[in-house]
């Protein structure tokens, strides 16, 4: 689980490309581009317009790309401007260093561009928080209460429950669909969203399909910039823009959700205190604390932030997995010998978490798989809080700061000749062993530093518990062969695949 976010700069760039002619004569004073902190040697980076700066740049392409192609040619740390918005961009491990260990201090806060501080509105969790009293506070709960490893083993039944009503939705709509493929992206992202609501509230929800649209609308009104981020000084720009009516409908929705939540939850508590307490659990005992207690609004946002972060991430990187195995048999292959050798070895009928540490070479496909599609490929911003030294550049005060984790997972100068190539041996033959917590600055899919994924831990399990069972229960193929399979990314908070992933299953091991 883990959790960050792209820039929609695609669709905007080219709206605001055609609207800066207009706007210029009436904006152009306002627009003129505010001095950060007054850096005297900033980092390089492409030739920039007037008013819209640097986002021509980036229109066509994905904003992850668009930006790693600009880093070849400009350098691994690179200074973007968008409207007048100053970025700074990491686009290697020797950067990436700096900014999340060397001088992580220093970057530890969000932005509070207009969009997110609208997100946040009502309440304060963890992704959005900015540096201070509150985080602190918030993070420390998320780190010994939330998702402590004790609190995570104690959500091992109902992951496992929902791991088995994925493996028998899969076989009823194989069975039903008379050779029709499978939507896998549909039923694994149903199936994370519904681990992730257990272990948050104790039970499944009555508006999950409301949930699910919600998450899917907040994901891609979140990706984006939206002319009053780019433009602040402007009140023309916010009188133009739609994005915050958008936002505050989906954060709306989202409060109304968690609200039904936080009360079915209450009328359901026995108070006997002898049954393992979900997560709202905690977060309703901590309202009630004697030192600083929690408000509702807290208490909203960090659910909506556990489930956000948590079910759009993980389904992500199934599918993406199932993906590149079907574009590999011989993974393939060697990933089911293995979870089906295992299984028999043990006499399990059914993947259950005891398993997962043997399965080692799944272990791999997974750190392979997060490797070429980072979850949330430009990690959630951050800001720079002082003038800041970085790679002897000055990074301005107040400017927004990316870490492009897609682009440092395929780098060549850290991967090798074949970074682009799905290849789960290269960690196998990986000395030292190259692993995603934190300490490895070439392979950062749940970033690092002191705003690392807090619910690192539980996303991974969710992960490897729903892809050992596909493995072990089912045999796979692609409509189209191996070599028919598109690999195209959709923009938005995580980069997903643009279209469903289609397959059809056959069972090997009844359920």
């Amino acid at each position: 689980m883990s959790s960050s976010t792209t820039i929609n700069v695609p669709y905007c760039a080219v709206f605001l490309a055609a609207v800066s002619i207009l706007l210029l004569r009436l904006l152009l004073p306002r627009l003129r581009p505010r001095k950060h902190g007054g850096a005297m040697n900033p980092p390089p980076g492409p030739w920039q317009l007037p008013v819209i700066g640097s986002l021509h740049h980036l229109v066509g392409a994905l904003p992850h790309r668009a930006m790693r192609d600009l880093a070849l040619r400009h350098g691994p740390l690179m200074l973007l401007r968008m409207g007048e918005l100053p970025v700074v961009v990491a686009s290697s491990a020797a950067a990436a260093r700096e900014v999340l260990k060397t001088h992580d201090a220093a970057f530890a806060t969000r932005p509070r561009t207009d969009t997110f501080h609208t997100m946040t509105r009502d309440g304060l969790g963890i992704l959005f928080a900015p540096h201070g009293d509150h985080w602190r506070r918030v993070r420390k709960l998320c780190v010994t209460e939330l998702l402590s490893p004790r609190r995570v083993r104690s959500f091992r039944g109902s992951r496992e429950a929902e791991a088995d009503s994925l493996v028998a939705s899969v076989a009823s709509v194989a069975s039903a669909s008379q050779g029709k493929a499978v939507n896998v992206s549909y039923l694994v992202s149903t199936y994370v969203t519904d681990a992730v609501v257990r272990a948050v509230v104790g039970g499944r929800i009555g508006d999950r399909e409301a949930l699910l649209a919600s998450l899917d609308e907040g994901a891609k009104v979140a990706a984006g910039f939206s002319l009053p981020d780019l433009f602040p000084s402007s009140r023309l720009a916010r009188a133009l823009s739609g994005t915050a009516r958008r936002v505050e409908d989906v954060v709306g929705e989202l409060s109304r959700i968690m609200d039904a939540v936080i009360e079915d939850k209450r009328a359901r508590r026995s108070g006997a205190g002898d049954e393992e307490e979900d997560i709202l659990d905690v977060l309703l005992r901590f309202q009630h604390a004697d030192d600083a207690p929690l408000d509702i609004g807290t208490i909203r946002a960090v659910i909506r932030d556990l489930f956000g972060a948590g079910s759009e991430t993980s389904a992500t990187t199934l599918q993406w997995a199932m993906s590149e195995l079907m574009r590999n048999p011989a993974a393939l292959r060697r990933a089911q010998a293995e979870v089906r050798g295992v299984l028999v070895g043990l006499g399990q009928s059914r993947v259950r978490e005891e398993a997962l540490p043997e399965l080692s070479y799944l272990q791999l496909v997974i750190k392979e798989t997060l490797r070429l599609h980072a979850p949330v490929p430009l990690l959630i911003p951050r800001e720079c809080r002082e003038p800041c030294r970085v790679m002897g550049y000055d990074v301005p005060q107040g400017a927004m700061v990316l870490v492009n984790a897609w682009a440092i997972g395929r780098d060549a100068a850290s991967w090798g000749a074949d970074a682009e190539e799905f290849r789960p041996e290269r960690f196998e033959d990986a000395t030292p062993a190259v692993d995603f917590r934190g300490s490895d600055y070439e392979f950062l899919p749940f970033g690092a530093g002191r705003r690392m994924c807090p619910g690192m831990t539980f996303g991974v399990i969710v992960t490897e518990l729903a892809l050992a069972s596909l493995l072990f229960h089912f045999d796979w193929e692609h409509p189209g062969g191996a070599g028919g399979l598109d690999m195209e990314e959709a923009l938005g908070i995580t980069a997903r695949r643009k279209n469903d992933l289609l397959l059809h299953a056959t069972v090997h091991a009844p359920y």
